[in-house]
């Protein structure tokens, strides 16, 4: 069993700092997400800035939903900053698989610095790995979602996918899986309502990154942890909103759903699965 209340109370004790390089879509939301969770974040994504941000934070988190020419060298310098410091490294692969320019930078941050976590949709993930995928843009295409039939082939490349790069593989969706290449969860927690938000993915990233930062020797535990918390949050919300109600009030119940969950409550509302 993971130590969910422990790890959860560790972000919340310890509040980790961390340095997001991330996209403009949802950049408030992340800010806000890591607040809640009960960490602090640093937007930088300037090429002369990011090496001195990234030195004075506990990890990174490094998502290229707004590539562009100015924010890639950015990606780079910090990573490989944040590699000389030791620190834990989160790629959030948006919208690979939809372009080359997207697919060929995830590939060279992998290729180039040691990730501690690489957080995607399945043809996101499939696009990195399996070199082909379908996609739907920036959201993952209904052919490539995890079901009973498919879910052994995925754990299978994910697991493969987890070993070759040395980090912690997270594949997030209706089931959500995450592996170490020797252990792996299978995580149920969450509700349709959650793909009616944008950039409920890159929210995951940074808060993921928190919990990391906040117990780096429990990566694969934390992984798990902040995926859980995010899943219980969405049905909270989902539970909150009346019938006048839509995606904008569930953005914010579910922030606040965040900030308000206690160790307890996330322990009584996971569902999971380790193999």
């Amino acid at each position: 069993m993971i130590k969910l209340k422990e790890i959860m109370d560790n972000v919340r004790d310890r509040a980790p700092l961390v340095h997001n390089i991330t996209n403009y879509v949802t950049v408030n939301d992340c800010a806000n997400i890591l607040l809640a969770c009960g960490a602090s974040p640093i937007m930088s994504d300037d090429e002369g800035d990011v090496e001195d941000i990234t030195s004075i934070c506990g990890g990174l988190n490094i998502n290229i939903g707004t590539l562009n020419k100015n924010t890639i060298p950015s990606m780079f310098l910090a990573g490989r900053r944040s590699n000389e410091l030791g620190h834990p490294v989160l790629l959030d692969p948006v919208g690979a698989g939809a372009s080359r320019l997207r697919t060929e930078t995830a590939s060279a941050l992998i290729k180039e610095l040691k990730l501690a976590v690489i957080r995607g949709n399945i043809s996101e993930i499939k696009a990195l790995y399996g070199g082909s995928s379908t996609t739907r843009g920036v959201d993952a295409d209904a052919a490539d979602q995890v079901n009973d039939s498919n879910i052994d082939s995925v754990i299978s490349f994910a697991s493969a996918f987890s070993k070759d790069t040395g980090a912690v593989v997270a594949i997030t969706g209706a089931t959500d899986i995450i592996t170490d290449g020797e252990k792996v969860c299978c995580i149920k927690n969450g509700d349709p309502m959650m793909s009616r938000v944008t950039g409920t993915g890159c929210m995951l990233s940074a808060m993921t990154a928190a919990f990391v930062v906040a117990d780096p020797d429990r990566c694969f535990e934390s992984v798990c942890a902040a995926t859980i918390a995010m899943g219980l949050a969405g049905e909270v919300a989902r539970s909150r909103l009346s019938e006048q109600d839509g995606n904008s009030t569930y953005r914010n119940y579910l922030i606040d759903a965040v900030c308000n969950m206690s160790g307890d409550q996330l322990e009584k509302g996971a569902r999971y699965e380790i193999r």
